[in-house]
């Protein structure tokens, strides 16, 4: 950051995981902590952006300008801007398509599988039967081109945001996978930045298995998450020297709650085997993304050793993101209420190992508002509360601070002018 005796402004930049909606929410939370926890710093003023998944979303929002407590807004649909108002039912529409073209093919298979079996009936078994009519699975339950739909009128010319990746003026960068070749796809990266924003963020949200895989010019892609876990490495290499990272993606360890019940004579809550098969299978798969994770940040170690980032995830412990029910209002706001509280927690008890790091590129942590116990996203009725000062950048506060003198010296002058007419 030194050339020639002089400092140059540091490049800072977000990535931000995936997580599907109770992922998306806690982001949501935790960037409305750092915003008005970091002076010197706004979230929507980066120089690079690096989505994946739900994580897309939030930062193709953030790179249009859209503010960290709009979105905590549009979590409970009460946005100011009512086109950010994303319901449940916009992600989950079932994927009728590919499930009556996956019926067209039934009468074909059929044919096929019987006349095989005529000439060998020796491989009939159950076992040979699913896997002959396995291609009449569909590929996912349920179709995000409605997410598309909503991301293109959210950022259409008309609200003043685009759709474009070459118009934005910091980089955005989505990050999804070939399915043909589990190849990394950059959009918004060379060779990819012609594909609509909502198109690539449709494409890094096709979670295997719950959506159906994405066609763009000819090839299908999937949630980048199959791949790596943050892409951090995407931002670190454009040469970012700040990188703020959000992974909502953590295993939880129920055996520290059950420890604790015990010690107090307390009965322990059941093991996650008892919630079912959903239950295993996300923490199976958090597992297996937690210590792609931890790989990779040790890598980048070695491979950016100048640049620092700053990771914020759940902890452990916290059972309350793993078992959330995010189709109620309720539950939305409780996540991101959490998610905010629980950051401004992390930055507040690790500031030793944050602090330095902030400092290395001019930003200050602000302990008064950390230490405020009142500071909240939404009332007890959930509710969102208004924007207050300390949600602003430092310059932008100073803007206020110095337009609230000129009207003070303002209504003085007027009565002084009031009193002499008198």
């Amino acid at each position: 950051m030194m050339q020639n005796g002089v400092t140059d402004r540091p490049k800072v930049g977000l990535a931000c995981a995936g997580g599907v909606i109770e992922g998306a929410i806690y982001e949501v939370g935790a960037l409305c902590a750092l915003n008005e926890s970091i002076d010197g710093l706004t979230l929507n003023d980066l120089d690079t952006y690096v989505g994946v998944s739900s994580g897309a979303l939030i930062g193709s929002m953030l790179a249009n300008g859209v503010h960290p407590r709009e979105l905590s807004r549009a979590v409970v649909s009460s946005a100011t801007d009512s086109t950010l108002n994303l319901e449940p039912e916009v992600l989950f529409s079932p994927a009728i398509r590919e499930y009556a073209g996956r019926l067209r093919k039934l009468p074909r298979t059929v044919a096929q599988s019987l006349a095989y079996y005529a000439l060998n009936p020796g491989d009939l078994s159950l076992l040979g039967l699913l896997s002959t009519f396995g291609s009449l699975v569909p590929n996912g339950f349920f179709d995000n081109a409605p997410l598309e739909h909503f991301l293109a009128a959210v950022l259409s010319e008309t609200t003043g945001r685009t759709n474009d990746f070459r118009k934005l003026h910091p980089d955005l960068r989505v990050v999804a996978m070939h399915l043909d070749s589990a190849d990394l796809a950059v959009f918004g990266g060379p060779g990819l930045d012609h594909v609509p924003i909502s198109k690539a963020v449709q494409a890094s949200t096709a979670l295997p298995g719950l959506y159906c895989p994405v066609e763009i010019d000819g090839r299908h892609y999937i949630d980048g998450v199959a791949r790596r876990t943050v892409h951090a490495s995407v931002a670190l290499d454009a040469g970012t020297d700040l990188l703020f990272c959000i992974n909502p993606i953590v295993p939880v360890n129920l055996q520290l709650e059950q420890h604790a019940d015990r010690l107090f004579n307390a009965h322990p809550g059941p093991s996650l085997a008892a919630h079912g098969l959903p239950s295993v299978l996300s923490q199976t798969f958090r597992a297996i993304v937690d210590s792609r994770k931890r790989t990779g940040f040790k890598k980048y170690e070695h491979t950016h050793p100048d640049a620092d980032l700053l990771l914020i995830e759940p902890e452990c412990d916290d059972a309350s993101m793993f078992f959330s029910n995010v189709f109620s209002f309720k539950n939305r706001h409780d996540v991101c209420e959490h998610a905010y509280q629980a950051t401004r927690q992390h930055l507040l008890d690790r500031a030793d190992e944050i602090v330095p790091k902030l400092e290395r590129h001019g930003f200050r942590l602000r302990a008064d508002v950390l230490q405020d116990p009142s500071r909240r996203l939404f009332d007890d009725r959930g509710i969102p509360l208004p924007y207050s000062d300390h949600d602003l950048s430092s310059s932008a506060r100073a803007v206020f601070r110095e337009t609230d003198a000129v009207l003070d010296r303002l209504d003085a002058m007027l009565q002084r002018l009031e009193r002499r007419a008198a």
